[in-house]
């Protein structure tokens, strides 16, 4: 079994046949201790930031039970609401590449920290909006704020673990939304009773309490959010040179110092499977955005109260958050994707035409959410991991992943405006896009898993040929030796 070596011609590169234990025995390190130790420092502030990002971003859709909409003067026969959550994903689309950039350069802790503090004080300010303008403006700079939270956690983390374990590592981190929607409910419900204190209705209180939280938070993470394996300081120097050469081992040679330029991403974009990438997820987006937004609005035309609605809309993302740790951990196991997203998304598909084709049993109507949220909660985490992991090296990564999740978040835009007042209580044009959207989710992932097949067997044949290309090293998941999950 080859060492790291250098190639005829090219820089040096790793045999990804080398496995963990054989790299622990160089160095004589206990590599669950230590995977225990990087997952305790790494995970848990990235899932309490990301919680807080997507709550603050939500916690909207909760607001408008509450009269946001009266309050503010607004229309709820136009299209105003609707508007008021399309403009958040303006800048989130347009920054997400910037950011990654960003965050390469000033560290980790000091960005994510500093986008969760502005987001913070933003969403206080929601809660103090007069008029329907200040609520467009305060969504707009959301937007800008948050647009560097969700690429930048996820190209942090895929830079700590090695593909095989990395499902559970991003399904932990995923299910920060699942909570936020879950728990979003329990807050709305809280902040319900705190209709008129002080003035100010439960759809304030709501923002206020969340935003104020989220500065706390943002404040603390400066000090413990981690950076790349290579800045921690947490690991001493033999720690630091194991987690290196795993991570080398898995998905190649590319060095955090390595700066990131306007010609890398124009290389990144050569390759077609960052589009296969970016369109699965922007097609697992537009119904996950749809639930996430108005499944308080779709729940309350079952006929439950506002305080009702909120706690109604808890049990399919409870189940959710347990069903899709299952998920990662048997998927790991046996390293594989392809399937598993391909079955979440068929579950999916059957909840929608459920809601599709039944208005009189609201029982049945409540149940099959609990059958749509194995799309967005469950196969996309899936989706989005296996993607992320088969990027090799700091710089492909952080492009495309950026590149991936910007794209995706167009999705954001479609989406606001699938349940539409006019269309309630069955909301057929909403039902019905979503049904697309998940076909469409399941053909981009069939195309994505054929890519890599097709490529993996290319590289066997080449390989077994003994070619001059098989003897050319590339960077990250370019190089010969480097094989894609499926």
């Amino acid at each position: 079994m080859t060492d790291i070596h250098e190639k005829p011609g090219g820089p040096i590169t790793v045999d990804s046949s080398r496995d963990s234990e054989e790299l622990t025995n160089e160095v004589h390190l206990n590599e669950k201790r230590l995977l225990f130790k990087i997952d305790t420092h790494v995970l848990p502030i990235l899932c309490v930031l990301y919680f807080l990002a997507f709550l603050d971003r939500i916690n909207i859709g909760n607001a408008v039970v509450f009269g946001l909409e009266e309050d503010l003067g607004m229309d709820p026969k136009s299209n105003q609401f609707n508007t008021a959550l399309t403009i958040f994903f303006v800048p989130y689309v347009l920054l997400e590449i910037p950011s990654n950039i960003f965050l390469k350069k000033l560290r980790p802790h000091i960005w994510l920290a500093g986008c969760m503090f502005l987001f913070g004080i933003l969403t206080i300010a929601q809660g103090l909006v007069k008029s329907y303008s200040g609520l467009l403006a305060t969504r707009f700079f959301i937007g800008v704020a948050e647009s560097g939270m969700f690429p930048g956690c996820f190209y942090l983390i895929g830079m700590w673990y090695k593909r095989s374990d990395a499902l559970r590592r991003y399904t932990y981190f995923f299910n920060s939304t699942t909570l936020a929607g879950a728990f979003g409910g329990l807050i709305a419900y809280g902040t319900g009773h705190m209709q008129g204190m002080r003035g100010y209705g439960a759809w304030r209180w709501l923002f206020i309490i969340e935003g104020s939280v989220t500065c706390v938070v943002a404040i603390v993470a400066w000090f413990i959010i981690s950076d790349f394996p290579e800045q921690a300081r947490w690991l001493n120097e033999e720690e630091q040179q194991w987690v290196k050469k795993r991570l080398m081992a898995d998905h190649g040679d590319d060095s955090v110092e390595r700066s990131i330029g306007f010609r890398d991403v124009v290389e990144v974009l050569k390759d077609y499977k960052i589009f296969l990438g970016a369109l699965m997820y922007f097609s697992f987006l537009v119904p996950a955005y749809g639930y996430a937004y108005f499944s308080p609005t779709i729940i309350e035309s079952y006929g439950y109260s506002p305080l009702q609605t909120q706690l109604h809309s808890v049990p399919p993302l409870a189940m959710a958050f347990f069903v899709s740790l299952g998920i990662a951990f048997v998927s790991d196991r046996v390293r594989h994707r392809y399937l598993f997203v391909l079955f979440n998304l068929l579950v999916a598909i059957a909840g929608i035409a459920i809601l599709l084709t039944e208005h009189h049993n609201t029982k049945l109507e409540y149940g099959a959410l609990f059958l749509v949220v194995f799309g967005p909660y469950c196969g996309m985490p899936v989706a989005l991991c296996w993607f992320t992991m088969n990027l090799g090296g700091h710089r492909r990564r952080a492009i495309g992943t950026a590149l991936q999740l910007g794209f995706g978040e167009i999705a954001g835009i479609v989406s606001t405006f699938l349940f539409l007042s006019k269309d309630a209580p069955y909301f057929h044009t909403g039902y019905s896009v979503a049904i697309f959207f998940f076909t469409l989710a399941s053909f981009w992932s069939t195309c994505y898993f054929l890519a890599c097949w097709s490529q993996n067997r290319k590289r066997d044949q080449l390989i077994a040929q003994d070619s001059a290309e098989a003897r050319m090293a590339g960077e990250g998941d370019l190089d010969i030796s480097y094989r894609y999950m499926l």
